[in-house]
């Protein structure tokens, strides 16, 4: 039976489940947003399922070592429901942006997604690494060599910035993204880059040297606002501000600060 959730908010979303006794979910540590006194928080290696746990302690490093190549924490928390009603947790998004259900089930038990966007899965779900087996996508695909794979049968949640687009891709069918918008994918999905074009356009066109080449069948998942761009946009509008939010970088702001004690 899957768990029930709710997805709350809109530019800021947190997702709250309702864990029936004995029911686990594991998450990003930090993730945690509140929980009932009723639910148990533990820290695990890994993520807690039959592939990293195993039987031995290698087993568990193992699992845990894979985190570590995605950038992420040794560790993950795990929450389980203690008492026979139901009880209340839930997990924040960690900046701007849209949560992503995501039934395994449906999936072949398997999607591709990228570092960092995973929030929290039923227990159960093996969060591990996806290799770039192409040197071009590794290097220009905006992802890296490593991406993250999530298994399982079960309901996992990724977060991404912006608003969120699905995109079912016909077989042959192809489409060109912007490498830092490509969120998750199946694993049908071929995946490789392509150069935008012409020197010109590269260099003056504004939107880096390559695309994402997303060829079906299979689906996609793309977001609006890589935190990257966020990020760029936050530090260029700073370096204009001079670190103040006075005017918002307008010529009076400007005036104004010089009068500031």
């Amino acid at each position: 039976m899957a768990v029930d959730y709710e997805i709350y908010g809109d530019d800021m979303q947190f997702v709250r489940f309702l864990l029936r006794n004995n029911e686990s979910l594991i998450a990003e540590a930090g993730a945690l947003l509140f929980m009932d006194g009723t639910v148990k928080m533990d820290t695990i290696f890994g993520d807690g399922s039959a592939q990293s746990s195993g039987s031995s302690l290698m087993g568990k490093l193992m699992g845990a070592g894979k985190r570590v190549l995605t950038g992420e924490s040794l560790f993950m928390t795990l929450f389980t429901q203690t008492g026979n009603s139901e009880g209340e947790v839930a997990f924040g998004a960690p900046y701007p942006g849209k949560i992503i259900p995501v039934d395994l089930s449906k999936y072949n038990g398997k999607i591709i997604c990228q570092k960092d966007s995973f929030l929290c899965a039923e227990k159960g779900t093996a969060v591990g690494i996806a290799f770039q087996k192409k040197i071009g996508v590794g290097f220009f695909g905006g992802e890296g060599f490593i991406m993250q794979k999530l298994e399982g049968n079960g309901l996992a949640f990724c977060h991404a910035g912006g608003t969120i687009y699905e995109r079912e891709l016909a077989p042959g069918e192809t489409l060109k993204v912007d490498t830092g918008c490509l969120v998750a994918l199946t694993q049908e999905v071929n995946y490789d880059i392509e150069f935008v074009g012409n020197i010109k356009t590269a260099v003056f066109g504004g939107e880096g040297l390559f695309f994402a080449t997303l060829k079906g069948p299979g689906k996609v998942w793309l977001q609006s606002l890589p935190f990257s761009r966020l990020a760029d946009r936050i530090i260029t509008s700073s370096k204009y501000t001079g670190g103040s939010s006075k005017g918002e970088g307008s010529v009076l702001g400007t005036l104004g600060n010089l009068f500031e004690d």
